[in-house]
């Protein structure tokens, strides 16, 4: 039977790539923003992609430009340098996931995100799949692994089968996507929840009234949704989610 995400996923608003904000200091993904996550007591997702020497680091892009003071593929660096990469906006390196565990060490639900290695939602994954579930396996607290790639999903399930997992989905819309049009077809179906072992999915807000999202919420899917930026979007996203990751704003607290 796969695990059950934890109830605190349902709670505690999830902060998008944790609570990040360069104005103060706090870049995405970053040690300051998951610290300043904590000290509100949200929940906290980030994303982790692969370096040169097949470790997990916790980073949203496959290239340094956009977020850090490098260049090229993050995929082509070694842990131990990508660390010593600024983080623009920040004052501190690109962390490693086994670090990031660390500073949380169970006081806030995590969530993590294995960015898709194969380029195209494919079978081409392993090591970075394999690099997370060696950090995370002997992990203390609410925590939870999530991809938009169904292979991804279905391997952390051969890895670390106690930890509950999800699917990332989409309207898949082609103009948005790097994808053939027959895999964008594919994947907005939703087709392989059941196959991969996957109890919630994360979908994308503006597509939430989706029939098939409906469906498997009937069938007791858990319903994230990703990502609102405002209050009223907030409102608005609830009536079929369960939660909600956010950025740009402060979700009020349950209760």
């Amino acid at each position: 039977m796969s695990p059950r995400s934890p109830a605190d996923f349902l709670s505690a608003p999830l902060a998008h790539r944790a609570l990040h904000d360069v104005t103060e200091g706090r870049p995405e993904n970053s040690r300051a923003a998951i610290r300043a996550a904590i000290s509100h007591g949200y929940g906290i997702e980030i994303d982790v992609q692969l370096s040169a020497d097949d470790q997990a680091m916790v980073f949203h892009d496959y290239a340094l430009e956009r977020l850090a003071d490098g260049s090229g593929p993050v995929r082509a660096v070694a842990a131990n340098a990508l660390s010593q990469v600024s983080l623009l906006g920040g004052a501190e390196g690109i962390p490693k996931l086994d670090e990031v565990l660390q500073i949380i060490a169970g006081q806030v639900p995590l969530l993590i995100e294995i960015k898709d290695q194969d380029g195209a939602m494919g079978p081409d994954i392993g090591p970075l799949e394999a690099a997370t579930a060696k950090a995370i396996t002997s992990y203390q607290g609410p925590i939870a692994v999530m991809s938009f790639n169904p292979h991804a999903v279905a391997r952390m399930a051969e890895l670390c089968p106690h930890i509950p997992r999800g699917l990332v989905t989409s309207s898949y819309d082609p103009d948005n996507w790097p994808l053939p049009v027959a895999t964008c077809e594919h994947l907005r179906k939703i087709p392989d929840f059941d196959r991969v072992g996957a109890t919630f999915i994360s979908h994308e807000a503006a597509d939430l009234k989706r029939p098939r999202v409906a469906e498997l919420k009937t069938c007791g899917a858990n319903v994230l949704c990703w990502t609102i930026r405002s209050a009223q979007q907030e409102v608005e996203a609830r009536q079929v989610a369960q939660n909600v990751t956010f950025e740009g704003y402060l979700p009020l607290q349950p209760g």
